[in-house]
């Protein structure tokens, strides 16, 4: 007796091009990747180029044939690779946020929090403006021109912690004050764009009325409520279970059931997904009961293979054609200026504002501004979620790659300057002088 008819498996061509997609993505994405590197870039830029490469502004117009063959305007296939990306962002979020050293934020406790809180309120009101001031270029058919601007102005306050913590390794900066303040205050930043991401996405979801406006502020709310009291008990009961077996990979499948869960938890709730993954992170990376050495290589996975094929996947949306008419050109500057401008002065303010001396200023507002991972996960979901068209896509990806590439010289240019200061005897924080430059953290500490 015949129940039902069998769900229909994939096509083998449609196997066989998936398969090529993610060959060609992620062998671009690691070349690229180690090229920007070589030139003292972040890698996620070089990652992002290879999406680039591959899609409608370069490979489409060199060998169209091929381009057509390899990436088919068909939906279900390009929602395989989307899926993967999906899983690989809800996973790369969830490191994060287990990577996030809260201690950070007790110890640098008032500055951390007028430098964050600076950098995200300038940033936030003039993206917000500058979003009214474009609906008339980027704004989508049938989009509410006050999500649409939110939205920008969230994308525009945001910043990146994993790309600027390699950023101040590869400078020797990880373990001074000032690495340290940045860091610390890009924790604070981290955790206030995931929420108002969630906030912004369900406002889009679901409508913007005034029930709509309260439940999705308070919804994301009773999330962390929920995660601090009920969840992290239970979280911690089961790291401990998994911790008793030997080998990493109970832990590693726990973390990642974790994360998933949460990641479903909001997205039914109609916030984003990457909300309830970033809260299950932060549960996780804050446990007693967490081996961290038994989660690295869940660590080395997702930013070796799954990150990079995420990126790439963003950089395939990419359309750097739509530049060549004259209003989206335009409208990619302002947005740019006002990303830069915004995020620097805040946190510059911010920073005078706890009587650090200009240069040291001027290396937060720098480290503040790079935008990387971050920026690029707002601009996929805005994306998704049809807030963004593929001109106001590609311009806010552009000024994550542009951030980050801006970073690395000027924060040279200002800790050579402020240890210029350093050495007449000026610390970082005259209220409470320590050793010039330095922190007292030992060397092997772990910091994201």
């Amino acid at each position: 007796m015949t129940l039902a008819n069998p769900v229909p498996t994939m096509a083998p061509h449609s196997l066989l091009v998936f398969l090529l997609q993610l060959a060609f993505l992620l062998l671009f994405a690691l070349v690229l990747g180690r090229l920007a590197e070589r030139f003292r870039m972040p890698a996620v830029v070089g990652e992002l180029c290879a999406g680039l490469l591959l899609g409608p502004s370069v490979l489409q117009h060199v060998l169209p044939g091929f381009s057509a063959w390899l990436l088919p305007r068909q939906p279900e296939q390009m929602h395989l690779l989307d899926a993967t990306g999906q899983l690989g962002v809800l996973l790369l979020v969830g490191v994060t946020g287990a990577e996030l050293n809260f201690g950070l934020v007790r110890k640098r406790g008032a500055t951390a929090a007028r430098v964050s809180i600076a950098g995200l309120v300038l940033p936030l009101g003039l993206g917000i403006a500058t979003g009214f001031a474009l609906r008339g270029v980027l704004l989508p058919d049938g989009v509410d021109p006050t999500v649409f601007a939110f939205f920008l102005g969230v994308a525009m306050c945001v910043t990146a912690i994993p790309v600027i913590a390699k950023t101040l390794l590869d400078m020797k900066l990880l373990h001074r004050d000032i690495g340290q303040l940045i860091l610390s205050a890009g924790v604070v930043d981290d955790v206030v764009g995931w929420f108002l991401l969630s906030v912004v996405s369900a406002m889009a979801t679901a409508g913007l009325t005034a029930g709509v406006m309260a439940t999705s502020v308070l919804c994301p709310v009773g999330v962390v409520l929920f995660a601090v009291f009920p969840g992290r008990p239970l979280v911690g009961a089961a790291l401990r279970r998994a911790g008793r077996a030997e080998g990493s990979a109970p832990t590693i499948t726990t973390v990642v059931v974790l994360v998933l869960f949460g990641a479903a938890a909001t997205q039914a709730m109609k916030l984003e997904a990457i909300f309830g993954a970033f809260v299950c992170g932060v549960l996780v990376g804050t446990s007693k009961d967490l081996d961290r050495e038994k989660l690295e290589p869940l660590k080395t996975t997702v930013l070796a293979f799954l990150a990079p094929l995420f990126f790439a996947t963003a950089g395939l949306r990419m359309d750097l054609t739509g530049l060549r008419h004259p209003e989206v050109l335009a409208a990619a500057l302002a947005v740019l200026a006002v990303a830069v401008l915004g995020k620097f002065s805040g946190a510059f303010l911010g920073a005078r504002f706890s009587r650090l001396n200009r240069w040291e200023a001027l290396a937060l507002g720098a480290g503040m501004n790079c935008r990387g991972v971050v920026e690029v996960v707002v601009a996929m979901t805005g994306l998704r979620l049809g807030v963004l068209d593929t001109d106001a896509y590609t311009i806010v990806v552009l000024v994550a790659i542009v951030t980050s590439l801006m970073t690395p010289p000027v924060l040279r240019l200002a800790m050579a300057r402020a240890e210029e200061l350093a050495d007449a005897g000026l610390t970082l924080e005259e209220a409470a002088p320590r050793a010039p430059g330095r922190t007292g953290a030992p060397d092997n500490e772990v910091i994201p």
